[in-house]
């Protein structure tokens, strides 16, 4: 694996201040999110290392501004944030070296600032004042206004000058899967904190309550509703097949084995059924290492090793 420094040069980041706030970037994504880490440590072509990185921690700035705090604290925090950004973007500076690094990753890489706005007015109008969805189509309002924007505002550095629209749309298909499940596999800890992410329209099909699934109620009702939004994340896991054929080469193995992963959690939330109210389901400790080590032989033979989301099972 390339040294930190070794992948800097490698994305042509020489000035010693630029280099220390993507190190800051870096250490701040590795305390939050190991995994995504060591995942693009390990497989990401160098010169992409520092891009993605920086991507990761705005998304995941952006994310704790909007979850965290009250309400009125979350859209203090996030327009403090927006503007923030505007300065980083406008001048390259401003007091946060998380900023300082993703807004030269914007300007270089060429990604458009819309995707930007976009997230950032997302988290203020469907994620920080989140309640819910009452319907399949609000579900969807909101993959348009916060998730795929978001995801976008990351994988979107990989593409010189930004995604093209069959690469956007490929990450809008692959973010509507990538949610499906999370909301899944995160389905016990989101109701201990008040969330139902779940759509209520679906469980009003099924004749189950919200308290059904807050008291883990294993009924055959229960057992239905979560059967039916599991075949609905792995219709929606299908439709993302080949998303890593529209990455850029040097990300592929990277964009792979996420799909692979997401294949594994969703099938371990199958497994769980009535048990997913319980406890969230993780993706384990043996899948992981089998993907990341396959990914890492096929990156290094230059081919993606993870074949496809769609039949992890």
């Amino acid at each position: 694996m390339p040294t930190w420094r070794t992948t800097l040069t490698a994305a042509g980041i020489r000035d010693p201040r630029l280099r220390a706030d993507f190190t800051y970037a870096a250490r701040r994504v590795m305390r939050r999110e190991p995994a995504p880490y060591l995942t693009l440590r390990l497989l990401a072509a160098p010169e992409l290392v520092p891009w993605m990185t920086a991507g990761v921690g705005f998304m995941n700035l952006v994310d704790d501004t909007a979850e965290t705090g009250t309400p009125r604290q979350r859209a203090d925090g996030l327009a403090a944030l927006a503007e923030r950004v505007g300065e980083a973007l406008r001048t390259g500076g401003g007091p946060d070296p998380l900023l300082r690094a993703y807004a030269h990753a914007v300007a270089v890489r060429g990604l458009p600032e819309r995707w930007l706005s976009r997230f950032l007015e997302g988290a203020a109008g469907a994620e920080a004042c989140f309640d819910g969805f009452d319907t399949e189509e609000d579900f969807q309002a909101y993959l348009d206004a916060y998730a795929w924007p978001g995801l976008l505002a990351f994988t979107g550095l990989q593409y010189p000058g930004g995604p093209d629209g069959e690469q956007a749309a490929g990450w809008r298909r692959f973010v509507d899967a990538a949610q499906r499940v999370d909301f899944l596999a995160d389905l016990a800890g989101d109701l201990a904190e008040g969330r139902l992410c779940l759509p209520r329209a679906a469980l009003a099909e099924h004749s189950v309550t919200r308290e059904d699934l807050e008291q883990a109620r294993d009924t055959p009702a229960v057992r239905a509703l979560l059967a039916a939004q599991a075949r609905r994340a792995r219709t929606a896991l299908e439709a993302a097949d080949g998303i890593a054929d529209l990455a850029e080469p040097g990300l592929r193995p990277v964009v792979a084995a996420m799909a692979e992963m997401m294949g594994h959690q969703l099938a371990a939330v199958e497994r769980a059924g009535a048990g997913a109210l319980r406890r969230d389901v993780g993706y384990g400790v043996a899948a992981p290492v089998r993907t990341l080590l396959r990914a890492r032989a096929g990156a290094r033979r230059g081919a993606p090793a993870a074949s496809g989301a769609s039949t992890a099972r």
